[in-house]
């Protein structure tokens, strides 16, 4: 997308590294000049014309469409038979207010096209002086046919700005404190799945997954999978939409705020960006388990800057400590099995695997017993209340299928704290999250896998237990 900006007074967030100087000039310009709002009405009657301000967009926008959900204004190029926008925007917008929340006094997502001008697109919002206190869409094409179809990019684009709107709105706080971290399109790619998936859409379901799930970027390092590797999992595994929108109360609630007048009276906004710790911190409150061993096998341990991000989260889960979740203990546990890789704890796919908090890794058993344990063992006592399971990135008839687990002081008499049977795995590397009511302390943590999905063998990638 040519433009990817949030308006705000006396801020400008880039939502894309290909922004010219010449916009950013533009921008400094616009926050200097004073508004005149139309109406202090926000739910009073659209009006038909709509003359344009920012950036380097000068036309007199005409107002197509309107109803409390939507309003649409076309340039005069724009054919008048693109009437999908009607319907669809306005089912876009509803969903996600019904997920998100309302964004401002005004029910409505004031939407605007251009044909043969201003590729790409642009987010307002009802916070920002520079679109007139609305939230807005702006999406423009270089085609002399644009907006068309009504499929495929055409949905994916102005859902694109929909969601930026989300990131930079969201709770009535302006800013977008992760905007550093998944630049323009990476919460986008979610998000835009989500829409689909809630509409029920099946078919732009398919097709987004398929367009986004191997796209990799260059940040925070070479070849990162952000919609495979970490979004879609959680998603997928963590609770879907329910996810997403805590994290944005979770920010919304504990994240560092300022009260800033923005012409019109005081909002509330963002003080800062985060940090990848921080945003890994987020995360995990936002699903309730701890994400570290997803966030090591999706990025690395290092951010775009090089710092350990490690680090940062050790000082986020300080420095927010309400924003709560499953801490994972395992990393100071002995793990031991009942039956070792070939090659032993230390080969590629040795039992060292299964606790290296990585995902992407795994262990793998020839000749898998029924009598097969793995167990944790703690220099002191420990109270577990979760664990998880990860299945392997191959075979599904190697996965675990039926397993218990077991706790002990003495490493001789141990107790059932959870018994699993049936259980499948529907996507390769995928997360089983599985809380148990214990309450007291164990030394030994023994998992025993009672059976697997019928091959001779058996694999999984991480075992981890949560306290």
């Amino acid at each position: 997308m040519k433009h990817r900006l949030i308006l705000i007074p006396g801020i400008l967030i880039l939502l894309s590294l290909s922004c010219k100087k010449k916009e950013l000039e533009q921008q400094e310009q616009l926050l200097k000049k004073p508004v005149t709002l139309a109406s202090t009405n926000l739910l009073a009657e659209p009006p038909l014309t709509w003359q344009e301000h920012w950036f380097d967009h000068v036309q007199v926008l005409q107002r197509f469409y309107h109803d409390t959900s939507i309003v649409v204004y076309h340039d005069n190029d724009v054919s008048s038979t693109v009437t999908w926008p009607n319907t669809y925007l306005a089912q876009v917008w509803n969903y996600t207010k019904s997920k998100y929340g309302s964004f401002g006094p005004d029910s409505r997502l004031w939407a605007i096209f251009h044909t043969g001008k201003y590729s790409g697109g642009h987010p307002s919002t009802y916070m920002d002086a520079s679109h007139d206190y609305r939230n807005v869409i702006d999406v423009g094409s270089s085609s002399t046919s644009a907006w068309l179809s009504g499929t495929g990019n055409d949905l994916d684009i102005t859902t694109h700005e929909v969601g930026h709107i989300v990131e930079g709105a969201s709770r009535n706080v302006l800013n977008s404190p992760a905007f550093g971290i998944w630049h323009d399109s990476k919460w986008m790619e979610i998000y835009i799945y989500d829409v689909y998936v809630g509409l029920n859409r099946t078919a732009d379901v398919q097709r987004w997954y398929n367009l986004v799930a191997n796209g990799a970027e260059n940040y925070p390092k070479a070849q990162t999978y952000w919609f495979r590797d970490w979004f879609f999992p959680i998603y997928s595994q963590q609770g879907d939409a329910a996810s997403l929108n805590k994290y944005f109360s979770l920010l919304a609630q504990y994240f560092p705020k300022e009260t800033v007048n923005n012409g019109q009276g005081n909002i509330t906004r963002f003080s800062r960006s985060m940090n990848y710790g921080e945003f890994i911190h987020f995360w995990s409150g936002a699903t309730g388990i701890d994400l570290k061993p997803l966030a090591l096998s999706a990025f690395g341990t290092l951010d775009e800057q090089g710092n350990n991000w490690t680090t940062q989260l050790t000082t986020a889960r300080t420095a927010f400590p309400g924003v709560s979740y499953l801490k994972d203990t395992s990393g100071s546990a002995t793990l031991s099995v009942s039956n070792e890789n070939a090659g032993g704890a230390g080969a590629a796919e040795g039992s060292s695997k299964l606790a290296d908090s990585y995902y992407n890794t795994k262990f793998f058993l020839g000749g898998y017993p029924a009598t097969f344990w793995a167990q944790q063992t703690f220099t002191s006592a420990q109270v577990v209340k979760g664990y998880t399971i990860t299945a392997g990135n191959d075979a599904p008839d190697r996965d675990p299928k039926g397993w218990k687990l077991m706790g002990s002081n003495d490493n001789v008499n141990f107790t059932q704290l959870d018994i699993q049977s049936n259980q499948t795995f529907g996507l390769r590397r995928q997360t089983k999250k599985i809380l148990i009511s214990n309450t007291t302390a164990y030394k030994y943590y023994k998992l025993f896998i009672t059976s697997n999905n019928g091959s001779a063998d058996l694999q999984f990638s991480e075992w981890r237990l949560l306290q």
